[in-house]
């Protein structure tokens, strides 16, 4: 379980009314989120993504894991393809399955901003530590922990990992991490900001001082906003679900949102309502009574 914010009864309805107006496209998070705490989806959230789609309602994961993390959700995709990725770094097509994934859209962070950013991180919050996450590659400083359960391709400094004859060099980079092992995950976070202002968008989905950096103006929100734009979707017509930091922006942006049981504080001051934890199906709970209020 999350570490900040209390978990609630799964029988407790929405706070909310499920929508302003008739959703079209529910946008939700994955980790903390639709997914429970052991990275499974319930059989009754997985009814729910169904029974939604087959109301005629789009589905988009939303989530800061890269595409080759998208495994937990494959056996999940029915309708709803695309997944936004890298906290709005990359529009990813899910049908190929595993392995398979089609980039259709990809918002790269400039390596200048990048090293901009791990220049002025160093200087703000000594001791922090990097990993660069790209289109296909990770790479990562030899003190960067091991978070995930992947085989770095590369262990070099930062400003090799983002120098013009790195490797990976001509492929686009999705976002840099920072991650510091002394200071509060909110205070890092606030450090970073200060530190790096425009240059580029920081935000944090983790309970550990660690931090996703991606181009400026590069959020869940934006680029939600712009696969909704295609598509003629207003913010009205969108559900959006989310437990952290990195959520922020799309829960504000959309027309009816709904933080986790579990959510961090920020969440839930910035969504319009809230459900109950992900471990109790939250997304699930108010996706059928969305559907139970259309029919």
């Amino acid at each position: 379980m999350r570490e900040n914010g209390p978990v609630t009864s799964a029988t407790r309805q929405p706070e909310t009314s499920a929508a302003a107006l008739p959703p079209r496209l529910i946008a939700t998070d994955l980790d903390g989120t639709l997914l429970r705490d052991d990275k499974s989806v319930s059989e009754r959230t997985v009814a729910a993504l169904a029974a939604a789609e087959e109301a005629g309602i789009e589905v988009f994961f939303v989530t800061g894991r890269p595409a080759r993390w998208m495994d937990v959700v494959s056996d999940h995709v029915h309708g709803h393809g695309l997944a936004i990725c890298g906290n709005g770094a990359a529009v990813v097509d899910l049908h190929g399955g595993p392995g398979a994934h089609r980039f259709v859209k990809v918002r790269e962070l400039a390596r200048e901003n990048a090293l901009d950013a791990v220049r002025l991180l160093r200087e703000a919050a000594p001791g922090a530590v990097f990993a660069v996450e790209q289109t296909y590659g990770f790479y990562q400083e030899p003190a960067y922990p091991k978070l995930h359960m992947e085989i770095p391709d590369t262990l070099a400094p930062a400003e090799q990992l983002l120098a013009p004859d790195a490797p990976g060099a001509g492929e686009p980079v999705l976002k840099i991490l920072a991650f510091h092992h002394e200071l509060d995950p909110d205070a890092f976070l606030a450090v970073a900001r200060r530190a790096v202002g425009d240059r580029a968008t920081i935000t944090r989905s983790s309970p550990s001082a660690l931090l996703e950096i991606s181009g400026p103006g590069v959020s869940k929100a934006s680029t939600l906003e712009l696969c909704c734009a295609e598509r003629g979707i207003s913010p009205e017509e969108v559900v959006a679900f989310g437990d952290m930091p990195n959520d922020v922006e799309m829960l504000t942006w959309a027309g009816t949102s709904y933080a986790m049981g579990n959510a961090h504080p920020a969440v839930i001051a910035a969504a319009s309502g809230r459900t109950v934890a992900n471990n109790e199906d939250g997304v699930a709970v108010v996706i059928e009574k969305i559907l139970a209020e259309r029919s």
